[in-house]
């Protein structure tokens, strides 16, 4: 062949995909082509998995002009890259366009709800541990930890400060498990309540309706406050309440309906293709992402469980019981963990409707991940001193 490429030397351009294939290249086409099947035969994450996969299949194909890094000849997975998740473009918009879909009534009406998804982070903490003592370094372990958040563009945000090149197997992770809360959550709660606790009924006596008022200066007072104990988190948590303001003021329907359809889906879009053209496989087929993927899982786990058992120590000092399993919903994958927290219940008793205060915990969950993401950012460069 070699003697063939020196008398054709035009063989060479033309034949330099072949001849760059490897076994890993094609692992990472079946990892691509997984993704995508999950997404389109499983409906697991579809807007995310689907371009994430395709992208992974692009950034694999031997000398891919869509990954190039020449200059003057970039490829638009590398300029997409540099201009929208190094300089975390892309996850702040994604914010501006979940804040526009969140309604936050349950929480303004609930704020004790919050306490729920606190406990509910603490997966966060416990696998940046794990990790640390895996042997990852500081910043590498806060990163892993944040998959635990259950939120995907905080965990963008946070690997683009503190993580780079882990960036597509931590974000792979945080949307795969987020996909399969129904698969991870009901065996985990049932193992740390029973069937009477599981069964507890919550009423819904002596609700006040939420002023519009209220749900205006909402996400102001949440960007002060998080903004004055943690400025590093205003990124995250000011565009997700900006998004929010533009639909409760009332005044700027289109803008709102723009960041909840266009904006999101644009984004979206955009930013699964860049996350996928960022597996390669040099940086992909690696033990330190397999023991990613390991701490992802465990990180949900820890959530899961931090929030159940919260409330079942919150019981214990309460006349009113709680039905327990409204603590795993603290999480941020809104609105699927509610969701199958309400079905558990049903599922028990099928007199048993739970399903708004899942819901509000839920809720409170979206906030709280963001500002676990902040206290992170903010966490991580002091203690790295």
């Amino acid at each position: 062949m070699e003697a063939m490429l020196i008398q054709y030397p035009w063989l060479d351009e033309l034949l330099m995909g072949f001849l760059g294939l490897s076994w890993k290249h094609v692992v990472m086409w079946l990892i691509g082509a997984t993704l995508i099947y999950l997404a389109v035969k499983k409906d697991y994450e579809p807007a995310l998995l689907l371009p994430i996969g395709f992208g992974a299949v692009l950034a694999n194909i031997p000398h891919s002009s869509a990954i190039s890094k020449v200059v003057g000849e970039e490829g638009f997975l590398w300029v997409l890259y540099q201009g929208g998740i190094a300089n975390e473009l892309f996850p702040v918009l994604i914010f501006v366009a979940i804040g526009a879909m969140c309604d936050f009534t349950p929480l303004i009406r609930r704020p004790i709800v919050m306490l729920f998804a606190a406990a509910a982070q603490f997966g966060i903490f416990a696998t940046a541990v794990l990790a640390t003592l895996m042997g990852f370094s500081f910043e590498h372990a806060a990163s892993i930890g944040i998959i635990g958040a259950a939120d995907g563009p905080t965990t963008i945000y946070v690997a683009s400060r503190f993580a780079q090149d882990l960036l597509g197997p931590l974000s792979v992770a945080a949307y795969s498990y987020m996909s399969l809360v129904p698969v991870i959550q009901p065996p985990v709660i049932k193992a740390l309540t029973t069937s009477a606790e599981r069964k507890i009924k919550m009423g819904y006596e002596n609700e006040e309706p939420v002023s519009r008022t209220a749900k205006f200066l909402f996400p102001i007072l949440i960007v002060l406050i998080a903004g004055m104990v943690a400025p590093i988190s205003v990124a995250l948590i000011g565009s997700l309440m900006f998004g929010n303001i533009l639909k409760e003021s009332g005044v700027v329907d289109n803008l709102s309906n723009a960041a909840q359809s266009e904006l999101a889906n644009l984004v979206t879009l955009l930013l699964g293709i860049t996350i996928g053209g960022t597996m390669s496989a040099e940086r992909f087929l690696t033990v330190e992402v397999a023991m990613i993927m390991a701490l992802g899982a465990v990180a949900f786990v820890f959530d899961t469980a931090g929030g159940v058992l919260f409330a079942k120590l919150l019981n214990i000092f309460s006349k009113e019981k709680m039905n327990p399993m409204i603590g795993a919903c603290g999480i941020s994958a809104f609105p699927m963990s509610g969701r199958v927290i309400a079905k558990m219940a049903l599922k028990e008793d099928p007199t048993n409707f739970i399903i708004q205060h899942a819901i509000g915990v839920n809720v409170a969950g979206q906030v709280a991940s963001v500002v676990a993401g902040g206290l992170v950012l903010a966490l991580i460069p002091a203690l790295a001193k």
